[in-house]
């Protein structure tokens, strides 16, 4: 078997998760393919482990790109926001990752410390599912085009003032959002920024996107959720040069003449990689806390 490895260096419990997954990978004869901007990062960490050993199992490529595309799956180690820049190479490529945890969060990056060479160990053996991610995808009328696993975000630049967008669905006008900025997440991104504005927790694979205002000016502008097979419209009545637009975290940094974009549902998606005893209620109660009772420090029973 073929792994490529993502990594994102400086993560606080790095080098043990590394030493994991090299020794797992030398004891069952894997190639993991590591892009060679890391070269000198990994081989000054191995250096220092003494893991000159490990160098059988390490294949350097050009970049990230060439290193999945030798590959039958891609692992991630760090957070989430690994598993998102890894997204942007492997959409659409039916190319399946496992998130390996050693930054904060991991909502989905899951695979903790302890449980990485079982994972590892149902690679290879096949006994995993796959869960279907589909994007979002923002167009503008030039037909540049972004495309977002978690969301598209809509803020000022530099500047504590609102933003004014105006918002239609399907050729019928939403509303005008006069706010700190706007969301559109996808239902694998509704457990990020979405969630911390009040929006709410989609179960993924559901067929919407969520539109989700951040410290409206009026309280009864509340989030909405809208099928992801039409467009969602979304004009910015500004200064395009004010405006912050990044999808899943990646800031576009180039200024547009006008800032119009048509959002729903890409034709890319990404897959996944579901261990047989992860549980998506689960990992809500055991990262977010959903369902605490903070009176006395337990989780909500499912008895």
């Amino acid at each position: 078997m073929k792994l490529a490895l993502i990594a994102k260096i400086g993560h606080r419990n790095f080098d043990t998760v590394m030493e994991t997954v090299l020794s797992w990978a030398v004891d069952h004869a894997v190639t993991l393919y590591i892009a060679n901007n890391l070269k000198s990062s990994i081989r000054k960490w191995s250096d220092k482990k003494s893991g000159t050993i490990w160098s059988s199992a390490l294949e350097f490529t050009s970049s990230d790109n060439e290193s999945i595309e030798k590959s039958d799956l891609v692992i991630t180690v760090g957070g989430d926001g690994t598993i998102l820049m890894a997204a942007q190479l492997v959409k659409g490529l039916n190319k399946p990752i496992l998130g390996i945890h050693s930054g904060k969060l991991g909502f989905l990056a899951n695979i903790q410390e302890p449980y990485i060479r079982e994972a590892l160990d149902s690679l290879l053996s096949g006994s995993y599912q796959i869960d279907q991610r589909r994007l979002l995808k923002a167009e503008m009328p030039d037909g540049t085009s972004y495309e977002a696993l978690n969301d598209f975000l809509f803020t000022k630049k530099d500047t504590v003032s609102m933003i004014r967008l105006r918002a239609s669905y399907d050729g019928q006008f939403i509303n005008e959002y006069w706010s700190d900025g706007l969301i559109v997440a996808s239902p694998t991104g509704s457990t990020a920024y979405n969630l911390s504005s009040g929006g709410p927790i989609v179960y993924p694979g559901t067929d919407v996107m969520v539109l989700t205002p951040i410290n409206p000016h009026t309280l009864t502008t509340r989030p909405l959720v809208l099928p992801y097979d039409r467009p969602l419209d979304i004009e910015i009545e500004e200064n395009p040069a004010k405006i912050l637009f990044s999808y899943d975290g990646f800031t576009e940094t180039r200024t547009f003449p006008s800032l119009q974009f048509s959002i729903q549902k890409s034709e890319n998606s990404i897959e996944l990689i579901r261990l047989p005893h992860q549980d998506y209620f689960e990992t809500l109660r055991s990262k977010l806390m959903w369902g605490a009772d903070l009176r006395s420090g337990q989780h909500s029973s499912h008895s």
